[in-house]
């Protein structure tokens, strides 16, 4: 009886609350939007170009603070190129402990 009288309950909260009724409009939305997004290819582009100039460059005629700019510019190109394609990335230990606890939950 009582469960029953729970569903019974459920059922009458669930289907008296209809968001949809309640936001009727007489103005028709469109159905799908166009949305444009201003792609940037020109950033990462330009320090992919940079990166591979410094690769071209012969370090045999710079001298040692030169060679040392160079090296952290590389760098900060790598950073930023990092930072730009974004990503996720797991590490084997959290690999096998997410395999180990959909082994233990399922």
């Amino acid at each position: 009886m009582n469960k029953s009288l729970l569903c019974i309950t459920a059922a009458f909260l669930l289907f008296s609350f209809a968001p949809a009724q309640l936001k009727a409009s007489t103005n028709p939305v469109p159905t799908w939007v166009t949305m444009t997004t201003i792609v940037e290819p020109t950033k990462s582009e330009t320090l992919i170009a940079r990166q591979n100039e410094i690769k071209a460059i012969d370090k045999t005629t710079l001298n040692a603070s030169e060679r040392k700019d160079l090296r952290k510019e590389s760098r900060s190109i790598k950073r930023e190129l990092k930072q730009l394609n974004g990503g996720v990335y797991l590490s084997a230990g959290a690999i096998i402990l997410i395999v180990i606890l959909l082994i233990v939950l399922l």
